[in-house]
């Protein structure tokens, strides 16, 4: 099991935002995690990578307590792409990229850190773009960036917040694919997501949250308009499809 969660509580100051948290991803896993803003999602990325302490519970990489990690190990075991970063900093795609390679790095990168960064952009496509400044770059282009820097790390699994948020349609789908297939070769994948229906097209197993818990967790079948309902406090039907579609109702009275 690359990631494992174990009656996790996650929350601020000692006050819960989500709770009872027990699952397991596997390589080759994606799992999504749904739910409205301000219920836990965010919040439970963080634990996992380490960047805060749960309340109760435990988070374990890899078959190690997350407790027993130090920085630089938890990084070489779980790659992050957050939320679309500003880019203030000036910098070239390939050296955004490197900076994946930190949890590696002794005093400068050696020729072994900049093959891999070579063999990351060509995995993802961006090999062109490698001395581009990220200012230069479309939103899709620089979640492709953020996705490189993660792989760069050479970790077990991966953890992404939104990582379609302000992207179009094609660049949604583009990215989705990419950490699809990141996934099948042996990632364990989880990420937050708003849109169920790209979530049930692209992921393998779902986590439903709501204010204070879990909704649900399990595959495609847990996708039911009762359960979308309770968390996204939205009527929807669903559409029978190769996966489901969950179409909104009229918006209530």
């Amino acid at each position: 099991m690359s990631i494992e969660l174990d009656g996790l509580a996650v929350g601020y100051d000692g006050t819960p935002v989500l709770e009872d948290v027990t699952l397991g991803v596997e390589p080759g896993e994606v799992l999504a995690v749904l739910g409205p803003n301000g219920v836990g999602k965010s919040t439970l990325l963080r634990t996992i990578l380490g960047l805060q302490s749960p309340i109760r519970g435990s988070v374990a990489l890899d078959g190690d307590s997350l407790s027993d990690l130090s920085r630089d190990e938890i990084a070489r075991r779980v790659g992050y792409v957050p939320q679309q970063e500003s880019t203030t900093v000036p910098s070239t795609v390939f050296d955004a990229v490197l900076m994946g390679r930190k949890p590696y790095l002794d005093w400068r990168p050696t020729e072994e850190d900049k093959r891999r960064v070579a063999a990351v952009l060509d995995s993802l496509d961006i090999t062109e773009l490698a001395m581009r400044n990220l200012h230069e770059l479309s939103g899709g282009q620089r979640q492709k960036v953020m996705l490189g820097r993660a792989l760069a790390q050479e970790p077990s699994s991966l953890v992404l917040d939104e990582p379609t948020s302000d992207l179009d349609i094609r660049h949604e789908l583009d990215v989705l694919e990419l950490v699809r297939r990141v996934s099948r070769e042996g990632n364990a994948v989880v990420y937050a997501m708003h849109d169920i229906n790209l979530a049930a097209r692209y992921a393998d197993r779902f986590l439903l949250v709501a204010d204070g818990g879990v909704v649900a967790l399990g595959d495609g079948s847990v996708l039911t308009p009762e359960n979308i309902e309770r968390v996204f406090d939205v009527p929807v039907r669903l559409v029978e499809d190769e996966i489901p579609i969950l179409v909104p109702e009229r918006g209530r009275d």
